[in-house]
């Protein structure tokens, strides 16, 4: 093991400023307070008419926090009803998360990875989502060389989140009910 940054090799060091040089752009604060302005619309956004999913299929929602995910008027609903309890921002990070590992292009990946986390995941994010310290460092680890991955962690944690603490208050709720007529 080296004993200082002198007896490093010249390649150790380089790596180590690329590196502090990445961390260093995605750790940037926005430019102006305009950045932190969060349009909310005048009325809640209606779910699609024509997905409308079957009673027994938006039952099945009750258990089923992924199956809610991945039916687009489920999402809609739930987006919603977030959105009336100022919570949207998890179910809006979970959307950007599965969009990111859709990403195949590294440049187009790097660009998104730096948006979400400049979004949801740095301290005083427009919509920070609730994770732990460890959390947020591993995904900050992560973002020096984004991957499909990246976000996994992060994404998991709001997850778990959503399906303790909010489907079932979704569930309990007008929004729910309706579907279940």
């Amino acid at each position: 093991m080296c004993k200082g940054l002198a007896a490093l090799p010249h390649s150790c060091l380089e790596r180590a400023k690329e590196i502090k040089t990445k961390l260093g752009t995605l750790l940037q604060k926005p430019d102006s307070t305009i950045d932190f302005i969060i349009p909310y619309p005048e009325k809640p956004e209606k779910p699609p008419k024509a997905q409308k999913p079957s009673p027994e299929e938006a039952l099945q929602w009750r258990d089923s926090l992924e199956k809610l995910l991945q039916n687009p008027y489920g999402l809609a609903s739930f987006r919603s009803f977030l959105r009336s309890e100022f919570s949207e921002e998890n179910a809006e990070f979970w959307v950007a998360c599965e969009n990111y590992k859709k990403t195949k292009s590294p440049v187009k990946m790097a660009e998104k990875a730096k948006k979400i986390y400049e979004e949801f995941i740095q301290t005083e994010a427009p919509k920070e989502v609730n994770i732990d310290h460890f959390t947020k460092a591993v995904t900050m680890k992560n973002l020096v060389e984004p991957s499909p991955t990246s976000f996994d962690m992060a994404q998991k944690r709001i997850f778990a989140l959503m399906e303790k603490d909010s489907l079932p208050r979704f569930v309990r709720s007008e929004f729910y009910h309706e579907l279940i007529k």
